[in-house]
């Protein structure tokens, strides 16, 4: 992986959190990191994603609590929303830039990226674990 393409996938993974977070934040009436569950839909496609219905609830079911609060947290509502838009854009980025990426690598990259535990991306080991030193 080339250094020049790998920044500006981390760059781009950046741009897409404060893109989220500023979206979601519009909603957080209470400014305490949660939104009501009714404006998901609002959301996702101010962020330009379109999902069906059926998306939609499945997006929800990943993102709701155990015990459904009828608020969804942005801590989970991130991630899920990171990956959606990280796929269309690193993709998009990845195959149209530089040495193509196949479906794959673009797969095993993301996650590779994502830490299981939090279903978050790690910047710093990310980016540790994507450039590799050249000495």
């Amino acid at each position: 992986i080339h250094k020049e393409q790998d920044r500006g996938g981390l760059a781009i993974i950046a741009d897409i959190q404060k893109k989220i977070t500023d979206a979601f934040e519009v909603f957080d009436h209470e400014c305490n990191k949660t939104v009501d569950v009714r404006e998901i839909g609002t959301i996702i496609r101010s962020l330009g994603c379109c999902p069906s219905e059926g998306e939609l609830h499945d997006m929800l079911a990943e993102v709701e609590e155990e015990e459904p609060t009828g608020y969804i947290r942005l801590e989970k509502f991130l991630p899920m929303m990171t990956k959606i838009k990280n796929q269309k854009e690193l993709v998009k980025y990845m195959t149209e830039e530089g040495e193509p990426f196949t479906q794959e690598e673009m797969e095993e990259m993301l996650s590779a990226a994502v830490d299981p535990e939090t279903n978050t991306v790690r910047y710093r080991d990310y980016i540790t674990m994507m450039v590799v030193d050249e000495n």
